[in-house]
């Protein structure tokens, strides 16, 4: 017999009965009844139940056992009596009886619970995260996430990927995060930089003629902690592909995704077609460039309803401004005074000035809208609003008023507000779609000058013509996000292998054709020797697996997170070096007071 075990502690069914077995695992829970006990035996495969009564030679240890203790037993297999046989656990079928026991290890007392999984300071969680991966659900959602990527893996091969390591130390690229810098010792006062991306490798691969790349890329980034990233790193499913538009990436990587979402969906519907949905558009319909489709809200612009009416606040800024727009954002079964005060405390408490609203009742027989504004701008506005909006009774609209390029975030977090308030969004469905066109430049306000939108290395709608002789404002770009549920998980790019247009590109940010070569002299370089249209993206691993855990924090699908002050607390990490190895690579700090 094996040294530790013949089966796992999820192994044994029915057809084990009469068998003597070994098992090892770790004490779940010990429950006496009435001179029996019972041992909950747990390992990474399941829960088996053991009994051992007084009359076994083990009866005594066993009585000494705690939560946690590692064991070793022999057991004989016994079927369950049917009105003891547990139908929600796979090994239900069958108890061990105890006959032999040994303690492998002890454990101390526990600082946070394994059993039952309670709330508990996320501090401890991580300083003692061997222990938290012992809870049921973190562990099914690690394993799970493993699964996600092998599934990955198999579906982007059979796609005809190949999967490719690009390097972890290298130089400083412009991502739109602050890097990880190494120290060189061999080189005094140079450094290396980690990864934010593997952009400019995959972009050589594709130069180098390997066509179709993918890589489980671990990235790096040293930025604040944000709701849906990691501070520090991330993973994403990373690919280019040679002689392509961006329809063809877009066609390839929906049945992918689509597929491995169906695959650990557990019944879930899962969007097949996925619609493209320019980002201009995505804003003026859902104030935001990652809409929830699953929300039913589409917004409009009504401002030609409170042009000269009576609501002076909204009337006057129309007349001011022609910059100034009226969003319209409808509530269905929301037309009640309370909730229409309720989404007007949350709109002061997010800073806003308050929420307009009018809401729809039957008085006297006839249908009228109700509230402030609309005896402001009279029933003829307010039938118009209701008509263009297609409400009825029992509904009611909120507005925001001004620069659309100034709230329309705020009108999108009302949106989800109202949606989700109202129990008008399908929870149980992942909706994607991709989001396309999108600006290649936006205006820096604090640096008073165009930058890039989103990724450098992109192609430029129009291309160099579109460089040399358009509002570097009004350019789009062969960019797109694909998005699921609200969440951003993917962005990819047709990217710009001229190196004329990837000059002219940088030079309207303010970077010289020289600036080119020294930041960028690989791909500058590999572009003057025969490069071919290429295109791809990268899924965000993380937030893929979130959702298909159904997690509502990162930390909840990640092996060893950092907190949010980018502390590992199990490790210690970050930690201070010492006096030699700054010695060693010529570092001498410089910190604040």
């Amino acid at each position: 017999m094996h040294a530790y075990r013949t089966h796992t502690c999820g192994e044994l069914r029915a057809s084990h009965v009469g068998q003597n077995v070994r098992l090892s695992g770790w004490v779940h829970r010990v429950r006496d009844h009435g001179g029996l006990l019972f041992i909950d035996l747990r390992d990474h495969y399941g829960m088996t139940q053991c009994v051992v009564d007084p009359d076994s030679a083990a009866f005594k240890l066993a009585e000494s056992l705690r939560s946690e203790w590692v064991i070793k037993v022999d057991v004989l297999v016994k079927a369950r009596t049917p009105e003891t046989v547990n139908p929600n656990l796979p090994t239900g079928e069958v108890e061990v009886f105890i006959t032999d026991l040994e303690v492998l290890g002890v454990a101390k007392d526990l600082p946070l619970p394994v059993f039952g999984e309670p709330e508990y300071p996320e501090d401890v969680r991580l300083k003692y995260r061997f222990l938290d991966l012992r809870r049921e659900t973190l562990h099914a959602n690690i394993v799970k996430r493993t699964k996600v990527i092998r599934s990955m893996r198999r579906r982007m091969e059979d796609s005809g990927f190949a999967e490719y390591s690009t390097p972890i130390l290298t130089a400083s690229s412009p991502e739109g995060a602050r890097d990880f810098l190494v120290p060189s010792r061999i080189h005094p006062g140079k450094f290396y930089a980690l990864p934010q991306a593997p952009q400019q490798y995959k972009q050589l691969l594709m130069v180098a003629g390997f066509d179709r790349y993918f890589q489980i890329a671990p990235c790096f980034r040293d930025e604040d902690p944000r709701a849906d990233r990691l501070p520090g790193e991330f993973y994403q499913l990373d690919l280019e592909m040679s002689f392509v538009t961006q329809e063809d990436v877009w066609n390839t990587m929906t049945p992918v995704i689509t597929a491995v979402f169906e695959e650990f969906a557990e019944g879930k519907p899962v969007t097949k077609d996925w619609p493209r949905i320019p980002y201009d558009e995505a804003i003026r319909k859902y104030g935001s460039d990652k809409p929830d489709l699953r929300n039913p809200i589409i917004m409009e612009a009504v401002t030609e309803h409170f042009a000269g009416s009576g609501f002076k606040v909204f009337a006057r800024m129309i007349e001011a401004d022609p910059k100034t727009e009226v969003w319209a954002i409808p509530a269905k079964s929301g037309g009640s005074r309370a909730f229409c005060d309720r989404m007007n405390s949350w709109a002061q408490g997010a800073g806003q000035p308050g929420l307009g609203y009018i809401f729809w009742r039957t008085e006297n027989g006839a249908l009228e809208g109700a509230g402030p504004l609309a005896k402001n701008i009279g029933p003829e506005r307010t039938e118009a609003i209701r008509t263009q909006l297609g409400l009825g009774e029992g509904d009611a609209v909120f507005f925001v008023a001004g620069d659309p390029k100034k709230f329309y975030k705020f009108a999108g977090e009302a949106r989800n507000r109202v949606g989700f308030d109202l129990n008008l969004v399908d929870t149980e469905r992942y909706e994607f779609c991709w989001i396309v066109d999108f600006p290649f430049y936006e205006w820096d306000e604090e640096e008073k000058k165009v930058e890039f939108a989103h990724n450098p290395f992109s192609m430029p709608q129009g291309g160099l013509k579109a460089l040399e002789s358009q509002d570097p404002l009004t350019i789009k770009a062969f960019q797109y996000d694909a998005v699921c549920n609200g969440y951003e998980i993917a962005s990819g790019s047709i990217r710009n292998q001229s190196p004329e247009t990837m000059v002219k590109a940088f030079e309207l940010v303010g970077l010289s054709k020289t600036d080119v070569e020294e930041r960028f002299g690989g791909m500058y370089r590999a572009f003057q020797y025969g490069a071919p249209p290429h295109g791809g993206c990268a899924f965000g691993i993380d937030r893929v697996v979130m959702l298909l855990c159904g997690a509502q924090n990162l930390r909840e699908i990640t092996l060893f997170p950092m907190n949010q002050r980018a502390e590992d607390p199990l490790m210690g990490a970050p930690s201070e070096a010492s006096l030699k190895q700054l010695r060693e690579l010529h570092i001498k700090l410089n910190l604040p007071n």
